[in-house]
């Protein structure tokens, strides 16, 4: 299959576009010229049920919605065309929305760019000491682009919101003189939107004997989802199967870290094709997803989700709650609620679909997970845990917030029992605002 894209300028020309109604694309024009929009033939003709529009969970994965945006924003856009505005007045009216969107969740821009050598790295983020993640400047965009996507602003069109770099040595460098990092996560946007041979100039310097304690090597992608014919008949697939089995060769694990949202996305013959071959070359491919409103909201969804992953071979990895960004409002479930589906999944599922975590939220502290709701000195409670920490000493320390059924997000809840903050919140204050100063790693 020849791979076709489609965004707002030319999306009129699917066939499909027939079957919506002039409502229905003018929101796709309207949202998309704020949230960013594509898709591409694969996921048209493939994965989207035709017949179950608007509902179906990968239309809704893809195309934009008018309910994404708030309804004072989608009238100012929807106003400019209708108006004939030029397309400079519907981007800065689409800008000023933008900043509004919390761009950047989790002190993204603030905490987690490194420090090194008298420089901040623009592309490089370091937020947990094992891990550090790499945003290659010719992988921010994907084969098709998520309506709930966190990293939106990779592909929004403000250069000031990106975060990415060309440096290819500069990776290398930063984390040889750091024996702390063992992993080294390739993401985006999606680094598998490069050419073989370009990946490969990123990666192979990593695989160097002077970088021993560099063990893993990532790579986060939406590929096998999106356009599982990279790995299968694309020019350059073998090449980056080759690649992959090359990472394998040096000693290094190589960790494909796929992200599948719904069932449906693993039925295709390709995807599973795809798979196969990732396998083959010594990769072992885990999967992760948020549980998002109106695509996933469902324990026999996730159940399904994960037996099938584990029927190809694959491991769950976690369920995400969807952060604080962009259209959140749209796709957000209350955490108790979500803990009810997770439990529900959870207890339905052989022990080797139990490697997943969550509902894990990755907030400004670290990995927050909610290991569930109980009563504690006479208190109705959620229990959690973190994950990862931005201070490793934090991790697995059971803590309490005082129950709330309509929170979202962990910036909505609030420590239990009367106590002012969490246990770790002075400390993280220290670490996050040491003398007004930024991080240096």
């Amino acid at each position: 299959m020849q791979y076709k894209a489609y965004t707002l300028h030319n999306f009129r020309n699917l066939p499909q576009i027939a079957k919506l109604s002039k409502e229905q694309q003018k929101s796709i024009e309207v949202v998309g010229s704020v949230l960013p929009f594509k898709t591409n033939n694969y996921v048209v003709e493939q994965l989207i049920d035709w017949s179950n529009i608007p509902n179906d969970p990968l239309f809704i994965t893809t195309f934009p919605q008018k309910e994404m945006l708030k309804p004072e924003d989608y009238k100012k856009i929807e106003a400019l065309y209708d108006s004939g505005a030029d397309s400079q007045a519907i981007k800065e009216a689409a800008n000023e929305i933008r900043l509004r969107l919390n761009p950047h969740p989790a002190g993204q821009l603030q905490y987690n760019m490194p420090i090194f050598e008298g420089e901040k790295l623009f592309g490089i983020q370091h937020k947990y000491s094992e891990t550090v993640l790499f945003f290659a400047a010719q992988a921010q965009i994907c084969h098709a682009i998520c309506t709930f996507c966190f990293r939106w602003p990779q592909f929004a069109g403000m250069e000031e919101l990106k975060i990415s770099t060309r440096e290819i040595e500069l990776l290398a460098h930063y984390v040889k003189a750091h024996p702390e990092i063992t992993d080294v996560l390739f993401t985006g946007g999606d680094p598998l939107i490069m050419k073989a041979e370009l990946l490969a100039g990123y990666i192979e310097p990593l695989l160097s004997k002077d970088i021993p304690h560099l063990r893993t090597i990532r790579i986060g992608t939406r590929a096998l989802t999106y356009w599982p014919y990279k790995f299968v008949t694309d020019n350059d697939a073998d090449i980056l199967l080759n690649l992959f089995k090359k990472v394998r060769k040096s000693g290094k694990h190589l960790a494909f870290m796929a992200h599948f949202n719904h069932p449906v996305e693993l039925e295709t013959d390709v995807v599973k094709e795809a798979i196969g071959k990732i396998l083959e070359t010594g990769a072992m491919i885990r999967t992760q997803s948020p549980i998002l409103r109106h695509i996933n909201d469902s324990s026999e969804s996730w159940a399904e989700l994960w037996r099938r992953q584990v029927a190809l071979n694959c491991i769950p990895y976690y369920m995400f709650v969807a952060r604080d960004t962009g259209p959140q409002e749209y796709f957000h479930i209350p955490l108790a609620e979500i803990w009810q589906i997770f439990r529900k999944a959870y207890n339905s599922v052989s022990g080797l679909c139990r490697t997943v975590r969550g509902p894990v939220m990755s907030c400004l502290p670290g990995k927050v997970q909610v290991l569930g709701v109980a009563e504690v000195r006479g208190e109705k409670v959620f229990v959690l845990r973190m994950i990862q920490g931005r201070n490793s000493d934090w991790v697995h320390r059971p803590f309490f917030a005082a129950y709330d059924e309509n929170a979202a997000w962990f910036d909505d809840l609030k420590p239990a029992f009367g106590e002012e903050k969490f246990f770790f919140q002075d400390e993280l204050d220290s670490i996050l605002m040491p003398g007004e100063k930024e991080p240096v790693y």
